[in-house]
């Protein structure tokens, strides 16, 4: 039987996955990065947790949380991203893969793909227009459209129980799968783009309502929060709006 580094070798190798391949060489493969995410993870996901991974894309944090030990149900609308995911998870029975895409309300959902960078493919049409915009994003194509099934946080925490952790990735719809949460968790994490900053904003606002008091940023890819301590929701707002646009991406933590 192949090893995972010889699964991800073979979707690598598929020319129907070539808009994947950076994805894979980047996410896949590298043991000092992995080590890092493991650590960064630690004092929020345990061994035994529940974690969702809503825009799991090829699969980099729920390696993470695997290796940690957790139980993952991994939510991906994209089918080329849903198969990478199957491929390399084939025999694992502590993750589930969701096709689906993460909102507000169940029912189908438009996906707008860019087959190029399908990391950037996105069901928000307001983070296409302001891409089209935006310094750094200059040749991002969204070039196509999909129909896919929709799902909501209540619905996958009725369906699989409550989750210690939530990893929120969906490129600017965020606010719309925290609309489709109706309870506090203990903590998650979304993703924020500062061609966006009035979204991460209002993603505070409603998980503040929702009873989360703990708020913390890391930006892009880093493993290293970038405000020390758990802030009000407050200062990291500020703390976002102040940004470069260079910064280009990160994520907010947020802890009950």
């Amino acid at each position: 039987m192949r090893g995972r580094n010889g699964v991800v070798e073979a979707l690598k190798a598929d020319p129907a996955l070539a808009g994947l391949r950076r994805s894979l060489e980047f996410y896949h493969g590298d043991p000092a990065r992995d080590a890092a995410l493991d650590a960064f993870y630690a004092p929020l996901v345990r061994a035994g947790d529940l974690v969702f991974d809503v825009g799991a894309h090829v699969g980099d944090r729920l390696g993470s949380f695997r290796r940690l030990g957790a139980r993952v149900v991994a939510v991906e609308p994209q089918p080329l991203c849903a198969r990478v995911l199957r491929a390399l998870y084939a025999d694992d029975v502590a993750v589930t893969v969701v096709e689906a895409a993460c909102g507000a309300v169940t029912g189908p959902v438009r996906l707008h793909v860019n087959s190029a960078n399908p990391t950037v493919s996105t069901a928000s049409p307001g983070f296409v227009r302001a891409a089209g915009h935006a310094a750094g994003w200059e040749g991002e194509t969204w070039d196509d459209e999909i129909e896919v099934a929709g799902t909501t946080l209540d619905a996958l925490v009725d369906a699989y129980g409550v989750p210690a952790f939530v990893k929120i990735d969906v490129e600017g719809f965020e606010d719309a799968v925290l609309a489709g949460l109706s309870r506090p968790l203990p903590a998650l994490s979304f993703e924020f783009t500062t061609i966006a900053r009035d979204l991460a904003v209002a993603c505070l606002d409603r998980l503040t309502a929702l009873g989360f008091t703990g708020f913390t940023v890391a930006l892009g890819d880093e493993t290293e929060f970038d405000l020390p301590g758990w802030r009000p929701a407050a200062d990291v707002a500020a703390h976002l709006r102040a940004l470069p646009h260079d910064a280009n991406s990160g994520d907010v933590y947020a802890r009950i």
